[in-house]
């Protein structure tokens, strides 16, 4: 298991595919995914916008 330094950021967005919304706080009835490298978080938020999901 890879241990994960304690000054590491991490990036999080909260998704709600039933109504196709991104958010970069908590939101009810979304699911949280948290992110430790910066380029996985970006390729992330890019598919979400190929898929038109809107963010708050």
């Amino acid at each position: 298991m890879e241990k994960v330094r304690q000054d590491t950021p991490v990036w999080r967005i909260w998704v709600d595919n039933q109504n196709r919304i991104i958010s970069f706080h908590e939101e009810k009835d979304s699911c949280l995914m948290e992110f430790r490298d910066r380029e996985m978080f970006f390729r992330c938020v890019d598919q979400y916008t190929g898929r038109q999901y809107r963010y708050q």
